[in-house]
């Protein structure tokens, strides 16, 4: 399955995302979730540093996952596939970010 590339818009910044062919409006609205997420928790003050922020988002994210589940606290091997691949975005996107500030 080829990949399209999307650009979404986090804290003001854009990324470049690769998606699977069909799933962009998920990435948008996931994005545009975690945009609302990272902004609500810069409002607050008490959480300063893109990278402090994205984590705080994704353990509430994650947490509001876990709560869905009926009460369980298992994530299907399907959820932490999408949860993993999610992570290993946003780390991406991360480290490109970090080395836009050092230059």
């Amino acid at each position: 399955m080829s990949n399209d590339t999307v650009i979404v818009q986090i804290m003001g910044k854009e990324y470049q995302v690769a998606c699977p062919a069909g799933q962009q409006d998920a990435l948008r609205e996931s994005a545009s979730y975690l945009d609302d997420q990272m902004n609500s928790i810069r409002r607050t003050g008490k959480v300063l540093g893109l990278e402090r922020i994205a984590v705080m988002a994704a353990l509430n994210i994650t947490n509001e996952m876990l709560q869905s589940g009926e009460g369980t606290n298992t994530i299907d091997k399907s959820q932490s596939d999408k949860l993993n691949r999610l992570n290993d975005k946003l780390d991406d996107a991360l480290h490109r970010f970090r080395q836009l500030e050092i230059s």
